[in-house]
């Protein structure tokens, strides 16, 4: 399912100049096993593991950590045309 998941991930989001990041795209949220919404969050696809780092209060950055394997589920909301 790695592949899946990779592939659901690229859809979501664009790629951070100069770093092997991504940013969501404008509009688009992301949700992970049915867990906490992701509005403005930037994606790191390593081999083992998935990063997500959002902006948090006080100039501070939350990073939350997922396995591959550990991935059930994604959901992405965008607006509809």
């Amino acid at each position: 399912m790695k592949n899946t998941w990779e592939k659901i991930f690229e859809y979501a989001s664009m790629p951070v100049h100069g770093t092997m990041s991504r940013k969501l795209r404008k509009g688009v949220s992301l949700q992970i096993n049915e867990g906490k919404t992701y509005e403005q969050a930037v994606i790191f696809l390593g081999e083992e593991f998935v990063r997500i780092t959002e902006e948090a209060a006080e100039k501070t950055a939350s990073n939350t950590y997922y396995d591959w394997a550990g991935i059930v589920s994604i959901r992405t909301v965008s607006p509809s045309d």
